[in-house]
Order: structure tokens, then C-alpha cells, then sequence
């Protein structure tokens, strides 16, 4: 009797060992198998959380099928004890082990709410967006300038939030003053830059900062950008530009940025620049007399008079042989290189084809030509009046 039972027994272990083993193994093809997610999420993870709330949270957004093997997968790979605190996008049929792998590695949050303070030339705006897992793009809840307008409450919520992210956008053509006293206004930031960096030596960009970061070293950041930009593309500069050191193609540079109606016309804009300079025909270009008026700080907000088009400064370039002392603006990448490898015209000339900017030029070679193209100019300023 007892070897009977003894055998039932074995027998016993046996199938019990085999149901365990079975049970194991579907539990790892189920933590790391497709996910039952149809639709985006955006899955936030307050600081202080556990895997036990996060669990529940992802099994009620329909993300997860069964919050305890999520948690024993999160065990079992010694995740556990690592969560980080963020808020993270989780993309439809995302595993679990997945899904633990992102919540556990930290770094910067994949979604959520970004404030993005937008430094540009006629305004400084702050932006408060919410990514939309489903289309995975952000939609704007409020906007404001922070110069001139009080905080919304939109703003003041998010602004508490541990898991927002936060940027500052360095439009280009804005000038230094500008950038610094965009800066020293910000209440993300700490500090205040009191000496103004060289002109153009800011380089145009969107850089992530975090509440604290302070203003001095956010510029010394920018300085270093356009620093290594200038030098990288002055080493691959083509041959026969007429000028011959990197603070003159930075020069150039802002100045080919505040006449360029758009990013496809920057080569050929430099290139008309660079042929007046060979030909030693004066730049004759406005937004170097405005500077010589505002100094760079803000807009001007009216026409050039004509006292100040005769004037003889040195950012007069109607009056001046040559480019002007410093940049007039900080430069965007772009048209650093523009000025590096201008595109290859005779272009000399050139005036707007419509009244807005951003529609570009009419370039010309004789003066005939842009004589013609002046007059279609005029008579689109008269229709409009």
C-alpha cells in the first residue's frame, strides 16, 4: 500500500512540476507578449508611486490584462524598486515588459505637459501643450507674454508640476539684448546676466531647461553653440569668399538672416551680398541702419527716414564701404552655412515680391531688371492702400 501511495504521489509531483513549468512559461510569453492596448496612452507616474499603483492605473487604461504578472515580471527582473517618477507615452500593443523596461530606465518624460518659452524678434511668448497620445502631437492650451501679460492660471498649475517639461525657443534674427532680456524675465529661471555677450554670438535654437537653471549658464550654452557652429562651418567654407575671417562670415551671416524671406532663398540672398562685396558695390541693405538706430534693442516700429538713411555711421551700409563693425543679429544655422557656400548667381539685386516676407524675392543681374521689379513692388504697396 505505502509503495502505492508513494507512487501517486511521484506521480503527483510529477504533473504538478509540468502544470508549474507550463504556468511559468505562459507567464513569460504573456509579460512580454503584444500588449492589448488599441490606442495611445499617456501613462503619468507621480513621485512616491509603486508598482502596485502603477499596475492598476495601466490595467484600467486597458494597457496591461493582468496587474499582478505585471508586477511579479517587475520582481522577477529586479525592476521593482526602480520606478521613476515621469510621465511616459506607451504606444498601442506595447508589452509588458516593455512597458516596465520605460517606467523603470528614468530620463526625460515622453509626453505630458511642456511649457516652451518662444524668445523671437517682436515678441517673447510662453506656451503651455499637452501631447495627444492619439496623434502624438501637442495641442496648445494657453498662450501668453510673460512681458506684458499676467500668468493664466493654465500656466500656474503645470508650472507646480513635478513631470513638466520645460524649453526655451531662441527664434533666429533676434538680437542679444533681446535674448538677455527675454532670459532675466523668465520664471523658470534663476539669475539675471547683467553685461551683454558680443552681437550674434547666441546661437538660435530650442534648449531644454529644468526650473532653477540659471541665466548665465543658459547663455554660456549658447555661446558655445554658435561658437562650434561658426567653426565647423568655417573649416568646410568653399574657396574665393570675399572675406577672410570667421567674424566677418558671422557678420554676413546676420545680416543675409534678416533679409531672407525663407530658409529655400538663404543661398541665393547670400550670394548677392557676396557678389556687391567682390564688386565692391556697397550692401545697401536696411536692417544694418536700423541696428545703427535701435542698437539692437527691440524693433524700430516705423520707416527709415531719410536723415538716417544718409547718415554716416558705421552700420550705415548705404554710406559705408564694406560690412558693417558686428552682426546686426544672432544667425541661424542656416545662413551661417548660406554665407560658407553661397549658391553660385551673378544676382546683384533684389526686392520682395509681395508684401509679406516670408514670400521671398525677385532677384535680379542689371539694374534694368530690378528696376522692373521694384515697380511691381510699388504697385502692390499702392493696391493695398
Amino acid at each position: 500500500m505505502w509503495r502505492h501511495i508513494a507512487s501517486n504521489a511521484l506521480t503527483f509531483f510529477i504533473v504538478a512540476l509540468f502544470l508549474l513549468a507550463g504556468l511559468v512559461t505562459w507567464g513569460v510569453n504573456a509579460y512580454s507578449a503584444t500588449g492589448p492596448l488599441q490606442q495611445a496612452i499617456c501613462l503619468r507616474v507621480e513621485s512616491g508611486s509603486n508598482m502596485r499603483r502603477v499596475s492598476e492605473d495601466l490595467a484600467e487604461q486597458g494597457a496591461i490584462t493582468s496587474p499582478a504578472l505585471f508586477r511579479m515580471g517587475a520582481d522577477y527582473s529586479e525592476k521593482a524598486a526602480q520606478l521613476k517618477a515621469g510621465s511616459y507615452l506607451v504606444p498601442p500593443e506595447t508589452s509588458m515588459e516593455e512597458i516596465v523596461d520605460v517606467i523603470t530606465r528614468g530620463g526625460a518624460s515622453t509626453c505630458g505637459t511642456q511649457v516652451v518659452y518662444s524668445v523671437g524678434v517682436t515678441s517673447t511668448t510662453v506656451r503651455v501643450r499637452e501631447l495627444d497620445p492619439a496623434s502624438n502631437r501637442f495641442v496648445e492650451i494657453v498662450r501668453f507674454d510673460p512681458l506684458t501679460e499676467e500668468a493664466p492660471a493654465e500656466y500656474t498649475e503645470v508650472r507646480n508640476a513635478p513631470d513638466t517639461q520645460y524649453s526655451i525657443l531662441v527664434i533666429e534674427g533676434t538680437t542679444v539684448w533681446q535674448v538677455v532680456t527675454a532670459l532675466n524675465s523668465l520664471d523658470v529661471l534663476e539669475g539675471s546676466l547683467d553685461e551683454l555677450p558680443p552681437e550674434g554670438s547666441l546661437a538660435p535654437d530650442s534648449y531644454d531647461v529644468s526650473p532653477g537653471t540659471d541665466v548665465t549658464a543658459l547663455v554660456a550654452r549658447m555661446r558655445s553653440a554658435q561658437s562650434a557652429r561658426l567653426a565647423e562651418a568655417w573649416a568646410s567654407r568653399v574657396d574665393g569668399l570675399p572675406f577672410d575671417t570667421p567674424e566677418e562670415a558671422l557678420i554676413l551671416a546676420s545680416i543675409v538672416e534678416k533679409e531672407t524671406g525663407g530658409i529655400d532663398e538663404v543661398r541665393t540672398v547670400a550670394s548677392v551680398f557676396e557678389n556687391r562685396l567682390r564688386t565692391g558695390m556697397r550692401l545697401q541693405t536696411d536692417p544694418t541702419v536700423i541696428y545703427g538706430v535701435t542698437g539692437g534693442e527691440g524693433i524700430l516700429g516705423r520707416g527709415l527716414r531719410q536723415s538716417e538713411l544718409r547718415a554716416e555711421t558705421p552700420y550705415n551700409t548705404y554710406v559705408i564701404d564694406g560690412l558693417p563693425p558686428t552682426p546686426i543679429a544672432n544667425p541661424g544655422l542656416a545662413s551661417i552655412q548660406a554665407v560658407m557656400d553661397p549658391e553660385d548667381t551673378d544676382y546683384v539685386f533684389f526686392v520682395a515680391k509681395t508684401l509679406d516676407p516670408r514670400d521671398g524675392h525677385n532677384f535680379a543681374v542689371t539694374l534694368a531688371e530690378h528696376n522692373e521689379n521694384v515697380a511691381a513692388y510699388r504697385a502692390l504697396e499702392a493696391a493695398a492702400n
